[in-house]
C-alpha cells in the first residue's frame, strides 16, 4: 500500500473545491466486494489527529454519516470550505483527546471527497459513473480494514459512528470483533426498516428522474443532476430534524422580503432551499444514490444467524445511544441493539429537539458519553 503525505486536499466533488487536509492511501490489491465483484485501484482519503503510540493501540476510528466526510474537525478558511461536522469533540483535552489518542476519520468507500467512488476515474480514464459496482456497508468496512492495516493498528481503542457511521461501527465490530475494543453506535439500527427505505425511495427517484442524470453517466458531460439532488436533500432534511424544532424556529413566517401568496416562500422553505444548494456544491449525486442504497441494504444479522447472534460479537464495552426526538431512526431501534449486547442494557438517550441530527448538535451530551466509554481501562 502506498500513501500520499498529509497535504491540502483539492478536487472534492467539484474540481478545485478544497476539502480540508487529508491523506490518500492507494491499496496495493483490488478490493473484493461482498457481491463477488472486484474493485481495482481503490484510494481511501482520511484525516488524522494526534499521534499513534508505539504499540498501535491508541487509535480511535470515527465514522461519518451519509453526506459527511473525513473533515471531523478543523477551522473554516483556506483549504476548509466549512468547519468540521463534529466540532468540539476532537482535540487536546476534549472527549477524543488528541494528547492521548490517535483519531482517524476515513471518507467512506463510494464517497466523493477523495475516496474511490462513481466520480473517480476507472482504469480507462473515464469516470466510473453507472459502472461503479453496488456496494454494501460491509464493503466499506473491508476498505477501512485495509486502512487500519496500513496505519499499523491491530485493534482500535474505540470505533465511534452515528447514522450511517453507526451502521459501519456495528459492522466493524461484528466483522472484526478482535479489532474493536470499545464501540459507540449512535442513532442507527441493526437493520434498515421499511420506514427508512420508504423515506429513501423518493430521494432516489428525484435524482434518477432528473434529466441530467444521464443514466448515471453524467460526470464527463458537463452536466449534473443537481436539481434532483436538491429535492432529495429537502426530503432528507425534513427527516433529520424535529417537528417541534421547525414549528418553534420558523412557524408560519414568510421568508423576509417574500410573500407566499404571491409566489414567495415561507421561511422554512428558504431553509430547505439553502441546504439543497449547499449539498449540491460539495456532494456527487451518484455517491448519494450509491450510499443510500448501501444503507437500505444494511442488516448486521445477514448471514450471521440473525441480529441477536450478530450482536453477540460486539465488545463488552459497547455503548448505544439514540436521540429523544429522532423520528427517522427512533429510540426503539437503539433499544433493540442494547438488549442483545454481550452485556445487555438500555440505550442512552441524547435529549434534543433537533431530531436525528441531535447526535451531531448535542456535542456536550455526546462528549459525556464518550468520556464514560473511554474511562473504562483495557
Amino acid at each position: 500500500m502506498s500513501e500520499t503525505p498529509s497535504r491540502p486536499a483539492t478536487g472534492g466533488w467539484r474540481d478545485g473545491d478544497p476539502v480540508g487536509e487529508r491523506r490518500l492511501l492507494e491499496l496495493d490489491t483490488p478490493l473484493e466486494l461482498e457481491s463477488g465483484e472486484v474493485l481495482p485501484d481503490v484510494r481511501i482519503a482520511y484525516q488524522t489527529w494526534g499521534e499513534p503510540d508505539a504499540h498501535g493501540t491508541n487509535g480511535i476510528l470515527v465514522l461519518h454519516a451519509l453526506t459527511g466526510d473525513s473533515h471531523v474537525t478543523g477551522p473554516e478558511g483556506p483549504g476548509h470550505p466549512s468547519p468540521g461536522w463534529w466540532e468540539g469533540l476532537v482535540g487536546p483535552g476534549l472527549a477524543l483527546d488528541t494528547d492521548k489518542y490517535f483519531v482517524v476519520a476515513p471518507n467512506v468507500l463510494g464517497g466523493c471527497q477523495g475516496t474511490t467512488g462513481p466520480s473517480s476515474p476507472a482504469q480507462d480514464g473515464k469516470a466510473w459513473g453507472s459502472r461503479f459496482p453496488r456496494i454494501t456497508i460491509r464493503d466499506t468496512v473491508h476498505a477501512e480494514e485495509a486502512l487500519a492495516d496500513a496505519l499499523g493498528i491491530g485493534s482500535w481503542a474505540a470505533v465511534i459512528g452515528g447514522s450511517m457511521g453507526g451502521m459501519r461501527a456495528l459492522e466493524w465490530a461484528a466483522t472484526f470483533p478482535e479489532r474493536v475494543r470499545r464501540l459507540m453506535a449512535l442513532a442507527c439500527p441493526t437493520a434498515t426498516s421499511a420506514w427508512q427505505i420508504a423515506w429513501a425511495s423518493p430521494q432516489l427517484h428525484a435524482i434518477r428522474n432528473d434529466p441530467d442524470w444521464c443514466g448515471g453517466d453524467y460526470h464527463d458531460t458537463g452536466r449534473s443532476p443537481d436539481a434532483g439532488l436538491g429535492v432529495a436533500r429537502r426530503i432528507a432534511h425534513i427527516t433529520y430534524r424535529g417537528a417541534d424544532e421547525f414549528d418553534e424556529r420558523f412557524g408560519r413566517l414568510p421568508q423576509e422580503g417574500e410573500d407566499p401568496r404571491s409566489g414567495g416562500r415561507y421561511a422554512v422553505e428558504s431553509y430547505l432551499d439553502h441546504h439543497a444548494r449547499k449539498l449540491s456544491r460539495r456532494f456527487d449525486p451518484a455517491s448519494y444514490v450509491l450510499l443510500t442504497e448501501a444503507m437500505n441494504d444494511h442488516d448486521v444479522g445477514r448471514g450471521r444467524g440473525g441480529t441477536a447472534e450478530a450482536l453477540k460479537r460486539l465488545p463488552e464495552r459497547t455503548m448505544v445511544a439514540g436521540v429523544s426526538s429522532d423520528h427517522l431512526y427512533p429510540l426503539a431501534q437503539q433499544e433493540e441493539i442494547a438488549a442483545h449486547l454481550p452485556v445487555p442494557g438500555r440505550a442512552r438517550v441524547i435529549v434534543s429537539p433537533h431530531g436525528h441530527d441531535g447526535f451531531l448538535v448535542q456535542t456536550d451530551q455526546v462528549s459525556a458519553l464518550i468520556d464514560e466509554l473511554l474511562a473504562e481501562q483495557d
